[in-house]
C-alpha cells in the first residue's frame, strides 16, 4: 500500500522548495504519492493537487482583497475536511503560514503528524506566533542555523535543513560571466539597484534611486547603473522618475542606466556593489559576495506600525545571519540621496572593508550549504520509516 503524504504550496518560491522535496523523497520511497495543494513545479514530479496554487495568493488592494478571504477559508475547510475523511501518513505544509498554521492546527488534532517547511519571520517580529505554532506542528524544518534554537526554548522540535540558494549558487561566482551575458561595457564602477517587484515598492523607491544615481555620478560620471524590473508596470513607473530627473536639468550630466526585463540575480552578479531592499535579495547578494548597502521606504504609517514590531537590531537576513553590521541598513529618513550616495562611494573606495565583506558572506555561504533537499527529505522519512 502505497504512503500518502499531504502536501500544501502557496506561491512560486514554495512549489519550488516542494518539488526538490518530492523529488528528493522518490529517491528513497518511489511509492509516496503526494495530494495538496501544488504548482506546476510539484506537479511534474507527481503531486496531485486538489485546488489551483494561485488561489492561495491574494490579488488585488483592499476590497478586491477583502472579497477573496471567505473563498479561501471555504477552500482551507474543504481541505481540512478532506485530510480528515482520507487520513495522509503525514502532512508537509510549505511555508504559506498564515493558510497552512491554521489547516495543521485542525488536522494535527484528528492525530495526523504535521510538519512546517520554512519557519515564519518569528525571529524578527509577530513572536506571538509561537504558541500557535506548537499547537499546530509536530517538528520545523528551518532555513537558517540560528531558527532551531528558537523552537526549542518553546518546546517544538525543530531541524536546520540549510538554504537552497546556497545549493544552487556557486562558491565563487564569475564576475566577468555575468558582464558577458549581460552584453556590459566596461565600466569602473557597476552597480545594480533593485527596487523590488512589487508596484508599490518601485513607486517608493525610484526617485530615491535616480537621485542616488546622480550624486555618485557626479564623483564617478563613467558609472554604471544596472535596474533589474519584472513587469512592464514597474518599468513606467521607474522611466517616469528617471524622465523626471533629466527634465528638471536637461542640460547636466545624467547618470547611465541600463533598465533590464529580470535577471536580478545576473545583474548582481555582475555588479560591484548591490543597492537592495531587505528581503531574500539580500541573502542571494551576499551569496553572490556582492558588498550592498539596504535601503528601504514605506508609506508613514506602516513603518511606524513596523518599527513597533521589530525587535531585532536588524532586518536584512546577511546581517541578521551575522549578528552583527556586515553591511550598512539605511531605513526610512535615512533612506535620502544624500546618505545612501555616502555611503555606496564610502564602501567602494575601501579595500579592507570589501575583503572584510566577501569573507563574511563566503563563511556565511559555507554555513547554509547543506544539500538543502536531501537534509529535508531525511528529517520527513523519519515519520515515515
Amino acid at each position: 500500500m502505497a504512503l500518502i503524504v499531504g502536501i500544501v504550496a502557496g506561491e512560486a518560491s514554495g512549489d519550488l522548495l516542494g518539488s526538490r522535496l518530492i523529488r528528493a523523497l522518490k529517491k528513497h520511497r518511489p511509492d509516496i504519492e503526494f495530494v495538496g495543494i501544488a504548482g506546476p513545479k510539484m506537479m511534474a514530479e507527481g503531486a496531485k493537487s486538489l485546488y489551483s496554487m494561485d488561489r492561495l495568493s491574494l490579488h488585488g488592494y483592499g476590497f478586491d482583497v477583502l472579497k477573496q478571504i471567505p473563498s479561501l477559508f471555504r477552500m482551507r475547510k474543504q481541505l481540512g475536511d478532506y485530510f480528515i475523511t482520507n487520513p495522509p501518513n503525514l502532512f508537509v505544509g510549505i511555508d504559506a503560514p498564515d493558510f497552512n498554521f491554521s489547516l495543521e492546527k485542525r488536522i494535527k488534532k484528528k492525530g495526523i503528524t504535521t510538519i512546517h517547511y520554512v519557519s515564519p519571520s518569528i525571529w524578527a517580529w509577530r513572536k506571538g506566533r509561537m504558541g500557535k505554532i506548537k499547537r499546530a506542528v509536530n517538528q520545523i524544518l528551518t532555513l537558517f542555523p540560528f531558527e532551531p534554537a528558537l523552537y526549542r526554548a518553546a518546546g517544538v522540535k525543530a531541524t536546520y535543513v540549510g538554504h537552497p540558494l546556497a545549493d544552487e549558487i556557486p562558491l565563487y561566482p564569475d564576475v566577468q560571466e555575468a558582464r558577458s551575458a549581460l552584453n556590459l561595457a566596461k565600466s569602473p564602477l557597476i552597480i545594480a539597484m533593485l527596487p523590488g517587484s512589487r508596484v508599490g515598492e518601485v513607486t517608493h523607491m525610484a526617485e530615491l534611486y535616480v537621485k542616488t544615481a546622480k550624486k555618485i555620478s557626479m564623483v564617478q560620471p563613467e558609472a554604471l547603473f544596472l535596474v533589474p524590473l519584472i513587469t512592464r508596470e514597474t518599468r513606467i513607473i521607474f522611466e517616469k522618475a528617471l524622465y523626471a530627473s533629466i527634465n528638471a536639468a536637461p542640460e547636466k550630466h545624467h547618470p547611465n542606466f541600463k533598465i533590464i526585463f529580470g535577471h536580478a540575480h545576473m545583474a548582481m552578479q555582475a555588479a560591484d556593489l548591490v543597492v537592495v531592499a531587505s528581503g531574500t535579495a539580500t541573502l542571494e547578494a551576499a551569496l553572490l559576495k556582492r558588498p550592498m548597502v539596504i535601503t528601504y521606504r514605506m508609506p508613514w504609517l506602516s513603518w511606524q506600525i513596523l518599527k513597533r514590531l521589530n525587535y531585532l537590531p536588524y532586518v536584512g537576513l546577511p546581517n541578521i545571519l551575522a549578528g552583527r553590521f556586515v553591511v550598512p541598513e539605511l531605513l526610512q529618513d535615512d533612506a535620502n540621496p544624500d546618505k545612501l550616495a555616502e555611503t555606496i562611494l564610502n564602501i567602494v573606495n575601501n579595500k579592507a572593508l570589501l575583503n572584510d565583506i566577501r569573507a563574511e558572506f563566503t563563511s556565511m555561504h559555507e554555513l547554509l550549504r547543506q544539500n538543502n533537499e536531501d537534509k529535508a527529505a531525511q528529517a520527513v522519512l523519519e515519520y515515515l520509516s
